[in-house]
């Protein structure tokens, strides 16, 4: 039935496609134009710029181009002609701030005859900061930490980010006489470049205003300088970000070349391989992690139960961006993926027969060193064994706790992509 593979296997072969099907060096040359004549200046943020770069080096060998792209702390690759500067991620930090004031300047220095090449990936919103004049990297850090803490979800993040930045919100091409072409693998649901990143080189259509109303729906402690800021552009003194219809955007092509969706296809291309019959739910799955785990058990129970509505074998396919938000006064270990297999596990109490993987497609889920982890029906007896109750563990949102003690940790180190987080329930 799985093609002579264990259960463990399957997933992490399922896993493996997913995270080549959006790999740059994969990817990027059937999207780079035709070569250009003038000068190409390479520019970019996020967790996959530095392979982004690389593959536009490859396959452009004999183009002259130079130019930076900021990725997050131990993301980087060798390059030869484009420049990597690695930075702060998730908060963003000052090493991040001085390479994107680089980058601005490196737009601003181009002409109508030349093209930016913007290579823009998940991540990029926190790496690419530059904060406006009036707000210090302190406070854009603790505004960071607060969208962060409070569960809101990166879309409505990315609307605060891109009124307290000067790269952000479409500002990016806005520096520049050039003709701009980004490039963008997609880490959010729905795959607007708009969100992705915050938009660099994309049209804003969210305010100050709407910025202004997330940090109150959130309950989101704001420092003085970010509301001053914010009131301000409320209030029509401050220039809006460019809004769909500015002119700017008609020398400006923003290109999707890999998205959440394309990943889960290819996974389940694996499973179907293996005799077991794919199912994908969705790459716009959001919300709660340990609540969407228990919509997802509720179907596997169904599917064990009465084999309805779907009959095993089959595995169970996901993406999207989950949150998990933290009470104040807790730590917590791990992230997004392994809280929402920790809740699985909670509430299939052992079920037989049914194995499940969730990990972030760039290697690194959350707090720790880990892609995410896996579970089996044994998973909770074996973390019990060692003195870690998973219900314990989830309230204290300690899913990395429970999982190496269940020696159930997944670690590939940094993918250099993403698109987003990887779900798979395999019942059979």
């Amino acid at each position: 039935m799985l093609a002579g593979m264990k259960p463990p296997e399957l997933l992490r072969a399922s896993f493996s496609a997913a995270v080549a099907a959006a790999d740059p060096l994969k990817i990027v040359a059937a999207h780079l134009p035709a070569k250009p004549r003038g000068r190409v200046c390479v520019v970019g943020a996020g967790k996959a710029a530095a392979s982004m770069a690389r593959a536009v080096e490859l396959a452009w060998s004999e183009v002259a181009l130079d130019g930076l792209v900021i990725t997050r702390y131990a993301h980087g690759l060798p390059t030869e002609r484009v420049r990597v500067v690695e930075a702060g991620h998730p908060v963003p930090d000052e090493a991040g701030e001085a390479a994107a004031r680089e980058i601005l300047s490196l737009a601003h220095s181009l002409g109508p005859d030349d093209l930016l090449l913007a290579l823009i990936s998940g991540g990029g919103s926190s790496l690419l900061a530059l904060p406006v004049p009036d707000v210090p990297m302190a406070d854009l850090k603790a505004v960071t930490r607060e969208l962060l803490r409070c569960g809101a979800p990166i879309e409505q993040m990315n609307v605060v980010r891109k009124h307290l930045s000067l790269a952000a919100g479409g500002r990016l091409a806005a520096a520049t006489s050039a003709r701009v072409l980004a490039l963008i693998v997609s880490d959010v649901t729905g795959d607007s470049p708009s969100d992705i990143a915050s938009g660099p080189c994309a049209p804003d259509p969210s305010t100050y205003a709407d910025a202004l109303v997330i940090l109150a729906r959130y309950g989101c402690e704001t420092p003085a300088s970010v509301r001053a800021h914010l009131e301000r552009g409320a209030r029509g003194e401050i220039e809006e970000t460019p809004k769909p219809g500015d002119p700017l955007f008609a020398r400006v092509e923003n290109r999707v070349i890999a998205t959440a969706h394309r990943s889960l296809e290819a996974a389940a291309e694996t499973f179907r391989a293996a005799n077991v019959a794919p199912v994908i739910l969705g790459d716009t799955i959001t919300g709660e992690a340990r609540e969407v785990a228990k919509v997802m058990a509720a179907l596997v129970r169904e599917i064990r139960n009465h084999r309805q509505p779907f009959a095993p074998p089959v595995a169970l396919v996901s993406g999207g961006e989950c949150t998990v938000t933290i009470p104040p006064g807790v730590k917590g270990r791990g992230g997004r993926c392994s809280e929402f297999l920790l809740s699985l596990a909670v509430e299939l109490d052992g079920m037989p027969n049914v194995c499940a993987l969730a990990a972030d497609t760039d290697g690194i889920d959350g707090s720790e060193d880990n892609a995410g982890a896996w579970l089996a029906p044994h998973s909770i007896a074996r973390a019990a064994a060692k003195g870690v109750a998973a219900r314990a563990a989830l309230d204290a949102h300690d899913a990395w706790g429970f999982f190496a003690a269940a020696d159930a940790l997944i670690r590939t180190g940094p993918t250099r992509t993403n698109v987003n987080d990887y779900r798979a329930i395999l019942v059979l």
